[in-house]
């Protein structure tokens, strides 16, 4: 909303656009997204009002005088100053794309991507059952059929398809089986926690180096985040010397 609007005059103060939206900034997700339904919404007008009227009590009965508010407000404020002091400080940092590329050349083994593959299973809970299909795939039944009529696992309605996975995002006993044969196997049951599988190896991918495009705005998240720290470090380094700290614990 436009911050200059004025939606409300009490006892001759206005409530305005930006009021408005620095009350909607501190609502929860849920409730802003609620709100925000109309350009301007009434009820939120109105509890802006009815807090200015609060405000104008507070100002009569002068209630900013008093020395407990002083102090919250003192506190406020040092908790304000510092936070703003410290954004402040932190928005003097820039990144640049050679920056980005220097760093993805240096940590080019950590971003190299591991071992994929694809496959589709049948799960079951019982090994006899598991034995008993793995005969009908054995004797040419489909096994995406197969995996629609018999799997427990949602991924029974695509057949059984588990989509592309790398190596430690599944229980060790079923990487194994995927990663320990080529493409196009059908594996025996396979027990697990979950289980009896019956696994078709689809496709399998040997780890490949990251593509910088892939992986650039990640790093530049990574390399901002390093360069803030190291300001902030000398910063604080260099107030040390010039501010005295006398530690109490």
């Amino acid at each position: 909303m436009d911050r200059e609007k004025v939606l409300a005059v009490i006892n001759g103060k206005e409530v305005t656009g930006e009021d408005y939206n620095l009350f909607m900034e501190s609502l929860n997700p849920q409730l802003r997204a609620y709100f925000s339904q109309d350009e301007i919404n009434k009820e939120v007008v109105n509890e802006l009002v009815y807090q200015g009227l609060l405000y104008q009590e507070a100002i009569e009965k002068g209630i900013d005088e008093d020395e407990d508010f002083q102090k919250v407000l003192n506190k406020t404020k040092e908790t304000m100053l510092k936070t703003y002091a410290l954004g402040k400080l932190l928005s003097t940092v820039s990144v640049t794309e050679d920056e980005v590329k220097e760093f993805f050349e240096e940590h080019k083994e950590e971003l190299k991507q591991g071992e994929s593959a694809r496959a589709s299973h049948i799960l079951v809970e019982e090994e006899d059952k598991a034995k008993e299909i793995y005969e009908k795939i054995k004797n040419g039944e489909d096994f995406e059929a197969l995996a629609r009529e018999f799997s427990t696992c949602p991924s029974s309605e695509k057949g059984g398809d588990l989509g592309t996975f790398t190596k430690g995002q599944m229980v060790k006993e079923f990487e194994d089986a995927v990663f320990n044969n080529e493409e196009g196997h059908i594996t025996e049951p396979v027990k697990t926690q979950f289980g009896y599988h019956i696994i078709k190896v689809v496709e399998k991918n040997d780890a490949k180096d990251a593509e910088f495009d892939e992986v650039k705005d990640k790093l530049e998240a990574q390399v901002r985040r390093l360069k803030e720290q190291d300001l902030y470090n000398n910063k604080i380094n260099e107030l040390k010397e010039k501010y005295t700290v006398d530690m109490k614990i």
